[in-house]
């Protein structure tokens, strides 16, 4: 619980996620769990017998903090402190609620500056209401964050595959989280205008596209209008777009074949045209929130992949070519050790690897007299076939004996 102190900031009203209690990072006691939050905030005083709120003394200020525990199972308890949070009028009404699933109780907290989670959540879509939580317009914050915290995976532990697997998907969730909260944009193609002829970039967010598709269904124009972020979500989740998203495949590829994919499966009664309509929805939306735009003089400019490039002159093709999710890969990168990284290679690397498990325990001698003779284990990114081919192998026999000591 060291990291839960070091983040933990008691000026800020938060939302408190316990891992869930099937999640590789939970204790299996949840009440025990809540306990030890508390105990890293610092010593319960009392609890109040009317409302349920426990007044807990923080070991950083000395102020009495007011604590909501919704993780009781004493349905007369919970009564009690759901009551009093549907009351809640001012900011110092409630400082922080210890919960493990936020998005099902009854009431509201807009006065919710950060939503603290520990442990990696396997939905995106409660992620995103989550966020939800602490993104609620309030007099009493001008800004709003979201924290996860999961396990870094030891990357000299043999077993690291479903700690990296959790590490990625964490990263997605992060990344949808910045979509969820960057502003809003309008996208419409460069020929288009409103029904009355009037500029509809009045307010300044609605940006025009070269060869932008509008949706020609009501169904598309709804999911555009309101599905959006549970459409990304979903995208996220994919298994396929998730070993993609750290560059192994050109981002035509993934904006033009696996987002239009998922799309297709998600509603499989869309017509073609409407496909494409929110497939380009969802591109340009996630890459022109990864950007920067700015104002010179009388004319926009949208930073975007290392390129500067005038709002007036922006055509979807150019937006195909950016991975609209690289951003937080990129973010990644700067934030764990060269070593965590070769674990989340390597783990996605194992599922594009052609080779059966026979041929890799065939090629177990060469590889040790390559360790010999080279003093290193053969490298997948090399230029020599024959030493890709023996790291190929390396990775299919690490990955039989996880599977092996896993099974017992």
């Amino acid at each position: 619980m060291s990291a839960l102190e070091e983040i933990l900031d008691e000026s800020l009203k938060t939302i408190i996620h316990i891992p869930s209690v099937n999640s590789a990072e939970s204790s299996g006691d949840k009440f025990e769990e809540v306990n030890h939050v508390i105990d890293c905030i610092g010593e319960l005083e009392y609890q109040d017998t009317e409302t349920g709120v426990l007044f807990v003394k923080s070991k950083r200020s000395g102020r009495i903090l007011k604590i909501a525990d919704l993780v009781n199972d004493n349905q007369k308890e919970r009564d009690k402190i759901v009551a009093y949070l549907r009351g809640v009028k001012t900011p110092d009404d409630i400082d922080m609620i210890i919960a493990l699933g936020m998005a099902k109780e009854g009431f509201d907290w807009p006065f919710c500056q950060h939503a603290l989670t520990i442990g990696y959540r396997g939905s995106l879509t409660e992620i995103i209401q989550i966020i939800g939580r602490a993104t609620r317009d309030s007099n009493n914050k001008s800004h709003a964050q979201f924290t996860n915290l999961i396990a870094q995976p030891d990357a000299v532990d043999d077993d690291v595959r479903l700690a990296v697997n959790n590490m990625l998907k964490a990263i997605t969730a992060s990344l949808l989280m910045e979509q969820v909260l960057a502003p809003n944009f309008k996208f419409k193609p460069m020929d288009d205008f409103d029904n009355e002829g009037e500029d509809d970039d009045s307010d300044g967010n609605t940006i025009k596209i070269r060869g932008f598709k509008k949706p020609t269904s009501q169904r598309a124009k709804d999911i555009i209008e309101s599905d959006l972020n549970d459409l990304k979500a979903r995208i996220l989740q994919d298994d396929t777009m998730l070993k993609a998203l750290p560059g192994n495949l050109e981002p035509e590829i993934i904006n033009t074949v696996l987002i239009p994919k998922i799309i297709r499966e998600i509603y499989p009664d869309l017509a073609e045209d409407d496909v494409e309509a929110i497939r380009q929805y969802v591109v340009v939306d996630s890459v022109i929130k990864n950007s920067e735009v700015e104002e010179h003089g009388t004319k926009k400019f949208i930073r975007m992949a290392g390129s500067f490039v005038n709002i007036d002159d922006i055509h979807i093709d150019l937006i195909d070519t950016v991975n609209p999710f690289q951003k937080a890969f990129e973010i990644l990168s700067k934030n764990v050790t060269t070593s965590i990284l070769k674990s989340i290679q390597d783990t996605i690397n194992i599922t594009k690897i052609e080779m059966t498990e026979e041929e890799a325990i065939a090629s177990w001698e060469a590889i040790k007299r390559w360790k010999t003779n080279t003093g290193k284990a053969p490298d997948i990114n090399s230029y020599d076939s024959k030493e890709q081919r023996l790291a190929q192998a390396l990775l299919i026999l690490q990955e039989a004996k996880r599977r092996k000591n896993q099974n017992g």
